[in-house]
């Protein structure tokens, strides 16, 4: 049973999750460090944990996450969408449930690139009549 893992990759906005799936006991590691020093709040531990917690496996798995690029909001969107593909690999018939979800979805909002002749994306420079 030793060397048994399963693996996913999540991205959200400009961060790059890779988790691994491994049988024990419930620990989850993010960058070699402790999954509540990591992300601090209790929305990103809610909803990095909600794939476990949709399929009862949270008891059953190590989740060790390596995370880069971004803010912590994204790491965290990143790391949720690894582990349900991580899930998905270990049972398929988790797929149906964790999609139902909408936690196999990737969520392709990114910054908008800023243009020639504006401020920012959209956003334009005053106007001024004189």
């Amino acid at each position: 049973m030793a060397g048994i893992e399963y693996y996913g990759t999540g991205r959200r906005k400009t961060s790059t999750a890779r988790v691994f799936l491994r049988p024990g006991s419930g620990t989850i590691t993010v960058n070699h460090r402790d999954f509540g020093h990591f992300f601090t709040t209790d929305a990103l531990r809610m909803q990095v944990r909600r794939p476990l917690q949709l399929t009862e496996t949270s008891d059953k798995f190590d989740v060790l996450a390596t995370v880069s690029g971004g803010g912590v909001n994204g790491q965290a969107g990143a790391v949720r969408l690894g582990l349900a593909r991580a899930l998905v690999e270990f049972n398929a018939e988790l797929r149906k449930q964790l999609k139902k979800d909408g936690l196999l979805t990737s969520d392709s909002r990114i910054k908008e690139r800023k243009k020639y002749g504006l401020a920012g994306a959209r956003k334009r420079f005053q106007f001024s009549k004189r």
